[in-house]
């Protein structure tokens, strides 16, 4: 958390933690979260969550404050509303409603397990942007592999930037 500089009080939003984490989807579709992760979602106040995908090739986990503000962005006016309405419609296939249980496991939905090969599979779990992004361990190392074309030329653009 960080420290408000006014005041010296704690902000109430936690960070994130960082980092990839290796997970298990059991063979009742139940995603068991790193301590980590469970500690942020408690830090943000939040036990329930929307787990839908919008890509077809990851899962979103979204704590729910978080998917209202990303469903108040699909549900916008615009030349790209159509665009907006097509991913609505794919996270509404997909997506349902859930809640932390005791344990700190998530239930996936079993469309969404099947549809990502995360049925009783290892995975590979991260937050980004507000949200939780969970990929197959072979998603996982293909985007890995993906990153690595060109990486010293990326690296050298981005000193250029500062940093």
């Amino acid at each position: 958390m960080e420290e408000n500089g006014l005041t010296g009080a704690l902000s109430a939003t936690p960070d994130a933690p960082r980092g990839v984490f290796k997970v298990t989807v059991d063979d009742k579709g139940r995603l068991k979260l790193p301590a980590a992760i469970v500690e942020y979602l408690q830090g943000l106040g939040e036990k329930k969550v929307f787990i839908t995908t919008l890509d077809e090739k990851e899962v979103r986990i979204y704590p729910l404050s978080a998917w209202r503000r990303t469903e108040k962005l699909l549900e916008e006016p615009g030349e790209d509303f159509s665009d907006r309405q097509d991913l609505a419609m794919i996270a509404s296939n997909y997506g349902k409603d859930d809640e932390l249980d005791g344990q700190g496991r998530l239930t996936l939905p079993a469309d969404l397990r099947k549809e990502l090969g995360l049925e009783k599979d290892e995975a590979r779990l991260r937050c980004y942007q507000g949200h939780l992004k969970l990929v197959s361990s072979q998603e996982h190392e293909r985007r890995l592999e993906a990153a690595k074309v060109n990486l010293d030329a990326k690296l050298r653009a981005l000193q250029v930037k500062g940093l």
